[in-house]
């Protein structure tokens, strides 16, 4: 019994203290811990920003994409697709060659993105991936005004997972210029599906190690 009264007042006062090292709000988002978006909070290795009230997740090409929630408990973040070009079927983000995070990053991509691609060449078509008329990126180019400009364009479709490169969404020219994601892919109504890229972060070993695990 007495174990079990020390390890609670432990795990309470890690608890705490993983609490109180916590960052400040960022508009309407809690920047929860390990995020960190200053020196005295959180840790600098899980270093997000706060610009202008919006959260930022900073890519290993320094491009700032937009935190849209963050659930502290799965340790998992969405954060915005980028920007496709309504007239050339390009994502902001082409010129980078997508989106890439350093690989030694505790981020990384999780296996719940359904990632769309755009404007393909046909070396896609000796892919994996699916290019069929049922691939889900034909309802977003037909229903989503973003991709209107994607039209009678080669798109294909592919779940992200372990298989594929946890760090990167690959675009470039003359292979497909433009891609979206959607989290948690389930629903054929493409007003039920949530724009976004799914991040996960790794728990750091200092909080295993407080909470006694």
């Amino acid at each position: 019994m007495l174990v079990l009264i020390l390890f609670s007042l432990v795990s309470s006062t890690s608890h705490a203290s993983l609490l109180s090292n916590a960052c400040p709000k960022c508009g309407n988002l809690d920047v929860p811990y390990p995020l960190s978006t200053r020196e005295t909070c959180g840790l600098s290795n899980y270093k997000v920003y706060c610009k202008n009230g919006s959260l930022e997740f900073l890519s290993a090409e320094g491009l700032y994409y937009q935190i849209l929630s963050i659930n502290q408990l799965e340790n998992r973040l969405i954060i915005s697709p980028p920007l496709i070009q309504k007239r050339t079927c390009r994502s902001s983000d082409l010129s980078l060659g997508g989106l890439r995070i350093d690989d030694n990053s505790p981020f990384n991509i999780s296996s719940r993105n359904t990632v769309m691609l755009f404007n393909c060449s046909d070396d896609i078509l000796l892919s994996p991936l699916n290019c069929s008329v049922t691939s889900p990126c034909r309802l977003f180019e037909g229903k989503v005004e973003e991709g209107k400009g994607c039209r009678n364009t080669l798109c294909c479709s592919y779940l992200k997972d372990s298989s594929m490169n946890s760090h990167r969404i690959r675009i470039r020219v003359g292979g497909c210029s433009a891609y979206t994601s959607v989290v948690d892919l389930k629903s054929s109504t493409v007003d039920d599906w949530l724009f976004g890229i799914e991040l996960q972060w790794l728990p750091p070993t200092e909080t295993l190690l407080r909470l006694g695990v």
